[in-house]
């Protein structure tokens, strides 16, 4: 019978210095796509509150739905969340595509490599793209 050997708190919250690449690859994509999912839902439930009461959406001339997303697009806060959500969708896109790679056999050898470049790829495409998100507002 085997003895459990019991860590303590201390060292447990230590092991975050012992994960590889790899691990973090996997948290980053798991949360990633909780964050997706979230932003679904409150997409959704922002869109249809942008909907005119007492009326359907197809019949409407959607003004009300119109003057409701331009203001929420005149936020800055708003434009700096569309940058985060683009930072995590892209990650999310990026990590996919390297472990589609990695389940076809292509790149088992150098997989750490290839997360620090989809690292690197997700910040230059959102640094890149800050000054669309953020036109018309600053």
């Amino acid at each position: 019978m085997s003895q459990s050997y019991d860590r303590g708190i201390v060292e447990s919250f230590g092991r975050w210095r012992e994960f590889s690449a790899g691990m973090w690859a996997w948290i980053f994509h798991k949360l990633t796509g909780w964050i997706l999912v979230g932003y679904l839902f409150t997409h959704i439930a922002v869109l249809s509150t942008a909907i005119e009461p007492g009326t359907i959406a197809a019949a409407g001339d959607g003004e009300f739905y119109t003057s409701t997303l331009q203001g929420l697009e005149e936020l800055l806060i708003v434009r700096f969340l569309e940058v985060g959500l683009l930072a995590v969708a892209v990650f999310h896109i990026m990590n996919g595509i390297r472990l589609l790679f990695v389940d076809l056999g292509i790149g088992l050898t150098s997989q750490d490599k290839s997360f620090y470049a989809s690292l690197v790829l997700t910040g230059a495409i959102t640094v890149a793209s800050i000054p669309t998100f953020l036109a018309g507002v600053l």
